[in-house]
């Protein structure tokens, strides 16, 4: 029996009215570590669909996925499942409403007493944004993509 399989992400790329990006700082698993809002495709779910839902859970916060941005084009294994390969689709995505969820200008503003799973959003601005800001392969690209965009390079 084959268990290797696929693990579809889907993330939200949220640019505010002052330049500057939402990212999200998380304890999971004991490994802290920032990435793009977004989450795990569901079975009978679309990633626009997907989209939505994790922004619902994580952020109570509604949003609309404009465009399609960027989607993994190599080999990504996964940090936490060996057998699992990565497939990373990244959207742009509008907030609806007001803000429902709390921010932090402090990266990784987590409490003593979390345990091993935690997460709390931030603004980044755009000029200040780097590939090193993330730990995952994915994320790197994209934020690079993101700053060069930005910057005009």
């Amino acid at each position: 029996m084959n268990d290797q399989r696929f693990n579809v992400r889907v993330y939200g790329i949220v640019i505010n009215q002052h330049d500057e990006l939402l990212i999200s700082d998380e304890l999971i698993q004991g490994i802290q570590f920032t990435k793009f809002p977004g989450g795990g495709l569901e079975w009978g779910e679309g990633t626009r669909a997907c989209l939505q839902r994790e922004f619902m859970e994580e952020l109570r916060q509604e949003v609309e996925v404009l465009e399609h941005y960027y989607t993994t084009d190599y080999f990504q294994q996964s940090a936490f499942k060996d057998s699992d390969q990565l497939l990373s689709i990244y959207y742009k995505v509008s907030m609806l409403g007001a803000l429902h969820f709390p921010t932090s200008s402090t990266p990784f503003d987590f409490p003593d007493d979390v345990g091993n799973q935690f997460e709390v959003q931030r603004w980044i601005h755009l000029s200040d944004l780097s590939p090193d800001d993330f730990k995952w392969p994915v994320d790197k690209i994209v934020a690079g993509m993101l700053r060069s965009e930005y910057l005009n390079e």
